[in-house]
């Protein structure tokens, strides 16, 4: 027992990653570089370097059992700080503050409260998992401890020391007489090496349950779990060979292989002993005298070179084994080297470690589709590599924990989410892993990433809603969108989200309605009332087909903005693509608000500019066409705009610079002309009673027209469509 829960002492810097005095020696280590020092223990997974950590049953110290008089006299402190605390989850420096504060107080009921508040936001944190099973443990709380266990268990599945310390707990607390103990212990085992045996640093875990076997007296159970790790790539895969080899080497190989395989290999190496001795006994016969006889050797006994020739045919099988083994290993070992931090940690990584773990993910992710592929390409051979090696003493059966590509891949996925928890980058790529083999595990893991690890980044959220309306849960959808509006108010691109989900789905009156409410929560914040009442307006206009309630949302606004030129612009969009004869007088009025408010010259001179080129499109006279005109060049020398391209509202055009290779004249002089030049009509002569000046102002206005209109882009110039969002 002493070696069983002495295996808890080690220990561990991070997820598994053992310390130095546990690490490979370089002597027995392979090719491949030696594992990297450990990294610092971290306080956030609970870890003091200090004080190592006492056995499971020591005594109560610091936590007495709960009474009535604690129950309602809580620390001094604690509700101050639990209230710092869950106001600002995020701030995981407030929950260290508290939890440290609870243990120097020796208070149960506040540490129980405090463990629980802060597990339930930070689950990733293994070490504090511990700490609380500690903690009922102390209390005499054991069934208590064992449910603190399970529950970390659930939350990171894929922690060695989490489940050593489940282990030794039971080791602690099961009376080991009774016929079940030994059962439950087994399963427990059973459970960890499914879950975390694949880790590269699960070494401890083998360990441990080999020698438990080994202790109840099950030779056999602990030879085949020593055969099932040996097929597993860990850390220190050469000391599972060793101990193999040892342990086959102390006891018989009766005692350690199963009766299928030592019978097979018995009867093999017996009828090979056989066959040498007839070949010995015909050289002996001819040299023995006459009469005498070889001494008879007793039916059913084996002899210890029988027993040896046995061992040697079972390392041979192990071999081949383990030499697969060692290739897995060092394909993966320098991949293993560079991660430096595979526990969770609220501090960023840097971004080689971020490569680090996608160059992992690429090259098995990789390696589990050349698998596949060359599963599929040649399955005829693969049956006759396994035919031929029916003359093999037959191998221990495969373990359902042993290495599958595809496992291997979802376990470095879970092992790349405890360290790099707080990036939705890994989160989304091992959804789209997951998404084409099982909706519903894709669907798990946006559930995992959402409710506990990232609640408040909203683009995950996001895409988990979009996730669910494209497989037809719109149900889910709304629910995802409204939870993330409830835990981040204000964000409009939720709210954007929300709308246009129930525009998709025909609830064009519901959409409307989130709109509106947008609108009228917003009018203290004039940027973001105009961006939704310009959404809005939008809807109306476009999918509602109701202009007049758009045109009414946007004026609306405007008395609210009146210097937002996103609104002006909007609006006189708005009433140029109605009916062109009814809307004249509305065009007419809506630049002439748009000139009297206190908007930016370029914004006026381009709201100028676009009603006088919908007067020469749709006036019914030449009057109202010049007066426009002539309104507009006034506009233009007021506020100095001299340049055509400024009345355009285009910008600048980048003017070729000087070049002595004459690059410049040479690039101009390819510019493709964007419409061909139609001259306008000559004027017609002067009549009697005409004034001189209508007609050179009408002769200006040609040209004016001409050089411009043929070129006005109509889209670049009022950005329509483009996406316009509020300063945040």
């Amino acid at each position: 027992m002493e070696t069983i829960m002495a295996a808890e002492g080690e220990e561990m810097s991070g997820n598994g990653e053992l310390d130095e005095s546990a690490a490979m020696d370089v002597s027995e280590a392979p090719p491949p570089p030696p594992p990297p020092p450990p990294p610092e223990m971290s306080e956030e997974n609970g870890s003091v370097a200090a004080a190592p950590e006492g056995p499971i049953d020591a005594d109560p110290a610091s936590f007495s059992m709960p009474s009535a008089s604690e129950e309602e006299e809580l620390p001094a402190d604690f509700e101050r700080m639990l209230k710092t605390a869950n106001d600002n989850p995020q701030d995981f420096t407030s929950w260290t503050d508290l939890l440290q504060y609870c243990e120097q107080e020796g208070h149960v009921i506040a540490s129980r409260r405090a463990l629980e508040a802060f597990l339930a936001r930070y689950p990733l944190c293994y070490g504090y998992w511990k700490k609380f099973a500690d903690l009922e443990r102390r209390a005499g709380y054991n069934d208590k401890a064992e449910e603190i266990c399970i529950q970390g268990l659930q939350a990171i599945p894929l922690s060695v020391d989490l489940w050593i310390h489940y282990i030794n707990l039971l080791l602690g607390t099961l009376d080991m007489n009774l016929e079940d103990s030994p059962s439950r212990i087994r399963t427990v085992f059973e459970a960890a090496v499914s879950a975390a045996g694949l880790d590269f640093h699960s070494d401890r875990l083998w360990d441990l349950y080999i020698e438990w076997e080994k202790e109840q007296g099950n030779m056999k159970s602990a030879a085949a779990v020593l055969d099932r790790v040996l097929k597993i790539p860990t850390q220190l895969y050469n000391t599972h060979y060793d101990k193999f080899k040892e342990h086959l080497n102390n006891d018989a190989p009766k005692d350690v292989l199963s009766v299928e395989e030592y019978e097979e290999l018995r009867a093999i190496c017996r009828q090979n002993q056989k066959a040498e001795r007839t070949e010995q006994e015909k050289e002996k016969e001819e040299e023995r005298p006459p009469g005498e006889e070889e001494p008879a050797t007793p039916e059913g006994t084996d002899s210890e070179e029988l027993m040896q020739k046995i061992r040697e045919q079972v390392l041979v099988c192990r071999d081949k084994v383990y030499q697969d083994n060692e290739g897995e290993v060092r394909n993966r070992w320098n991949f293993e080297d560079a991660i430096k931090r595979p526990y969770f940690h609220v501090k960023p990584l840097d971004r080689l470690q971020l490569q680090a773990w996608h160059s992992y993910l690429d090259w098995e992710i990789a390696e589990t589709k050349k698998d596949a592929k060359d599963t599929t390409q040649d399955p005829n051979q693969a049956a006759s590599e396994e035919s031929g090696e029916t003359s093999r003493p037959q191998e221990a059966p495969q373990d359902p924990a042993a290495p599958r590509s595809d496992h291997r891949v979802r376990i470095l996925f879970e092992r790349c989410l405890i360290a790099c928890a707080l990036y939705e980058e890994f989160w989304t790529r091992y959804i789209q892993y997951l998404e084409p083999q099982s909706v519903d595990e894709a669907r798990a893991v946006f559930k995992r990433a959402c409710v506990i690890h990232l609640a408040y980044k909203p683009n995950i959220h996001m895409l988990w809603a979009t996730f669910e309306e494209r497989h037809g849960d719109l149900t889910e959808a709304r629910r995802v969108l409204e939870a993330l509006e409830s835990s981040l108010p204000g964000l409009a691109v939720v709210r954007l989200r929300r709308a246009a989900l129930e525009r998709r789905t025909g609830h064009l009156e519901q959409s409307e309605a989130l709109l509106t409410e947008a609108v009228a929560q917003s009018k203290e914040k004039p940027t973001l009332h105009a961006f939704y009442s310009i959404k809005l307006a939008r809807l109306l206009l476009k999918v509602g087909r109701d202009p007049s309630r758009a045109r009414t949302i946007l004026q609306e606004a405007l008395e609210i903005s009146p210097d937002n030129d996103k609104l002006h612009l909007n609006l006189l969009e708005l009433e140029v693509s109605g009916d062109p004869w009814a809307s004249a007088e509305a065009v007419k009025e809506c630049v002439t608000r748009a000139l009297a408010a206190p908007l930016t010259p370029h914004t006026k001179i381009l709201l100028s500019q676009r009603g006088l080129q919908f007067a020469e499109d749709y006036s019914n006279s030449i009057e109202s066409v010049l007066s426009i005109y002539e309104a507009h060049q006034k506009l233009l020398t007021e506020l100095g705009g001299t340049k055509r391209e400024a009345e355009n509202g285009d910008e600048d055009p980048e003017k070729p610079e000087k070049s002595d290779d004459g690059a410049a004249v040479a690039a101009s002089t390819q510019v493709p002309p964007t419409l061909p030049h139609v001259p306008i009509t000559t004027p017609p002569p002067t009549m009697m009673g005409t004034d001189m000046s209508a007609q050179s102002n009408y002769g200006a206005y040609s040209n004016w027209y001409q050089q411009q209109y043929g070129n006005y882009g109509y889209q670049n110039n009022w950005n329509y469509n483009q996406t316009y969002y509020p300063p945040s």
